[in-house]
């Protein structure tokens, strides 16, 4: 059974101070919380601060993206080296904004996620169309060529760490959520992929979140879905209470 992983992407908010606040209010809400995975993922400013507070607890922390090379002159990248040797964990690679603003491409991803395997980081791919896309019938063609160009050649016996995230993009930071049936559609088509791209035993145990305007009035009935293992949340992840009350409601799977 594959357990549900509930991802905070904290995006360019919060100081290490805010950080490490936000921390001192939610450790005590969900210090017995069990049920699913709990990942933090700061800004790279903050993520030394969270990963020594979250030391010895339920709470893994990762980084929000980072190049595939190990050093280099690229100015302002983090290479997958400089993340472990912090403690990550985790790297969310491909996120809808970072192929929006920093011209991510279907090929970088691969790159990224053939490092991150390589280096003991549990990756989280996101994938998703936008709102045009979904508008012209092209959602399982988008989903499809981003799952596949991902996992090209990648050697389905690494691959258990793999999570990947869907994200409709229409459906981000706009207050529209696709309806449970919409995204239950669409983690199935991702799953199918992944059972071409891999095999059908990679693709019964990854794990696949939903992001996508996730608060706690929605995320019992996203997470109650047989192929939802969770979910990927955004705004609602930058307050200690809301962020929990999502853990608890996800927790009704």
């Amino acid at each position: 059974m594959r357990q549900p992983l509930i991802a905070a992407n904290w995006k360019m908010y919060k100081t290490p101070a805010e950080s490490l606040a936000f921390l001192r209010d939610f450790l005590p809400l969900v210090k017995y919380h069990t049920a699913s995975q709990i990942a933090l993922f700061p800004s790279m400013t903050s993520l030394p601060a969270v990963i020594e507070a979250a030391k010895g607890k339920n709470i893994a922390v990762g980084a929000q993206t980072m190049h595939w090379l190990n050093e280099g002159a690229y100015t302002g990248e983090t290479s997958p080296t400089m993340l472990t040797a912090l403690g990550c964990t985790h790297v969310l690679i491909g996120h809808s904004e970072r192929r929006q603003y920093n011209n991510e491409t279907d090929d970088t991803v691969h790159l990224k996620l053939q490092s991150a395997l390589a280096h003991g980081l549990i990756p989280i791919v996101c994938v998703g169309e936008q709102l045009a896309e979904r508008e012209s019938n092209r959602t399982e063609e988008i989903l499809q060529r981003q799952v596949s160009i991902a996992l090209a050649g990648i050697d389905p016996g690494h691959a258990a760490s793999l999570v990947i995230a869907y994200e409709p993009v229409w459906a981000i930071g706009t207050g529209r959520t696709a309806t449970p049936q919409i995204a239950e559609d669409a983690h199935k088509l991702i799953r199918a992929q992944i059972t071409k791209s891999l095999t059908p035993a990679v693709a019964a145990s990854t794990r696949i979140l939903y992001g996508g305007s996730v608060n706690p009035g929605n995320a019992a009935a996203l997470c109650s879905l047989e192929d939802i293992d969770g979910a990927l949340v955004g705004g609602a992840s930058l307050d200690p209470v809301s962020f929990a009350k999502i853990l608890e409601a996800a927790a009704t799977r």
